[in-house]
């Protein structure tokens, strides 16, 4: 038994070392420095080695059409080593700490702690002089930079996205129509729903939940009126998960699983198992991106062409109308010191590139004639778009011009939902939230979050599944409340947010 555990592990290391040595394998092409703006004037194409992440099934091959053209466009062969998402977080700390990096480096953010450390020993380009230079980078919205910088400094690319139109509650509303249910508004609305969907089962599935427990955070925040864990108050940040509003929030989790109107095991569920509940008309209700449920609900209508997966503008609980805004970036890019500074600049303009028009039309929608053809100024994809990787799920992870209405569109969509979208987006701008943590470091944090996390989320779920009493988690908070470490923490946070709001 101990050698199959030996053997398990020693393959488990070869594979992270393959990815290592893909992303930091390639040509070494010289290259001067190319004007800003400028896409292609070197006489040999130049190697890019870049180190990139995806989300849907496949990504995009090195013989990609797309990828050729954005080859083409730029004078580059770009070697992209594609890593999906679940494994993403480990290979990329086996990548910064094996020290042989790549051109280009996809993080989660800015501040993941051991790019951090390597910021500060000088290991990545500092950005800030040169960005001005990149006119179509610098189209993004100013928050969406500042979001990104250390000590007021860019040392990284984002990956741009739109401020609104992220992570939102959907409903069948199929199901309601079916029903003669009218849409929820707050969250009692929305348990009065479930119950509803739970009875009367309109798929005719046989047990379904009211809701797959996805991102259900949600419900914290609409409680607290908070975008994350940090809320400002009076030039302040304050923990939520220290505020009556958190217990509130617990309890009304609580009431769902004492009911039956969420999975039994949704602590454990993984990804797949939740969009299965949603899919196969188990569940009315779920959360998603507005492109990303598009995806299920095309793949869906297969087997139901009535289903009508809807996005709620907002639910409220004692806050008024709450929707959380998004950060304005799904990862960034950052090229390490190594890179001479006329490949630094390469990529660069290869990034910038990506966000003008041309290279957004390229990412999103491919290629006219092959990917899409245009009507009444909408771009009408095909099948070809879907299996070349196009839109956000791959190629927009390295190429993306911002785009406030990026989230109500993927490939294959029909150009009445993609309206419909737009005015939900609209909606949703007019009471979203901003997030303030995005950015604010704290040394203790890294040191000491992640087991604070674990532990909190732990008793969350005990008294969501009833395992521990409310009386409980009060004493938890309480011990939080003096604890030295998590009150540092705090602390911090709030100097960071301080010398942020100082330097604006």
């Amino acid at each position: 038994m101990k050698m199959v555990q030996k053997k398990s592990v020693f393959i488990a290391m070869l594979s992270l070392l393959a990815v290592v040595t893909t992303a930091c394998t390639g040509n070494s092409t010289e290259v001067s420095a190319p004007k800003p703006g400028e896409t292609g004037k070197e006489s040999a194409p130049v190697a890019l080695n870049i180190f990139a992440n995806f989300s849907i099934t496949q990504p995009p091959g090195p013989d990609n059409p797309v990828i050729k053209e954005f080859e083409k466009k730029t004078n580059t062969k770009l070697n992209i080593t594609w890593v999906s998402d679940p494994v993403f977080d480990d290979k990329l700390n086996v990548l910064l700490a094996s020290g042989d990096l790549p051109d280009a480096i996809r993080l989660p953010d800015s501040t993941v702690p051991q790019f951090q450390t390597m910021v500060k020993q000088g290991a990545f380009w500092d950005l800030t002089p040169y960005l001005k230079d990149y006119k179509n980078l610098m189209d993004s919205p100013k928050a969406i930079w500042d979001n990104t910088k250390i000590g007021g400094k860019s040392y990284v690319v984002p990956i741009v996205r739109p401020l609104e139109g992220g992570t939102t509650f959907y409903i069948r509303r199929d199901w309601l129509d079916k029903l003669g249910l009218k849409m929820p508004t707050t969250l009692d609305e929305l348990y009065n729903v479930m119950k509803v969907f739970k009875e009367k089962d309109p798929d005719g599935t046989n047990n379904p939940v009211g809701y797959t427990m996805r991102t259900h955070d949600q419900i914290e925040f609409i409680y607290a009126g908070a975008s994350s864990k940090w809320k400002p108050v009076n030039g302040n940040l304050i923990d939520i998960t220290l505020e009556p509003e958190m217990r509130e929030a617990l309890l009304y989790k609580k009431k769902l699983y004492d009911e039956k109107l969420i999975p039994a095991d949704f602590a454990v569920m993984k990804s797949n198992d939740i969009t299965d509940l949603a899919t196969s008309g188990k569940s009315g209700i779920t959360t998603e991106t507005i492109e990303a449920m598009w995806r299920w609900q095309f793949d869906q209508w297969k087997r139901n062409p009535k289903v009508n997966w809807e996005p709620i503008v907002s639910l409220e609980a004692n806050k008024g109308p709450f929707q959380q805004q998004n950060s304005g970036f799904i990862g960034v890019y950052a090229i390490p010191k190594s890179v001479p500074e006329a490949k630094m600049r390469k990529i660069l303009s290869l990034l910038d590139f990506g966000a003008s028009e041309e290279g957004h039309i390229l990412s999103n929608y491919g290629i006219e004639g092959t990917h899409y053809k245009k009507e009444d100024g909408f771009y009408v994809t095909n099948d070809q778009a879907v299996k070349d990787s196009l839109g956000p799920g791959a190629m927009g992870k390295l190429f993306m011009k911002h785009d406030p209405y990026m989230y109500a569109y993927a490939p294959g969509m029909p150009k009445e939902i993609f309206e419909r979208n737009k005015k939900i987006i609209d909606a949703k701008a007019k009471i979203s939230t901003p997030r303030v943590d995005i950015g604010l470091y704290s040394e203790t944090n890294i040191k000491y979050g992640a087991d604070y996390t674990k532990k909190i989320n732990d008793i969350k779920t005990q008294v969501v599944m009833g395992k521990v009493s409310i009386e409980e988690w009060d004493k938890f908070v309480a011990g939080l409340k003096t604890d030295a470490n998590y009150q540092k923490i705090i602390q911090e946070m709030n100097a960071s947010y301080k010398e942020r709001l100082a330097a604006k």
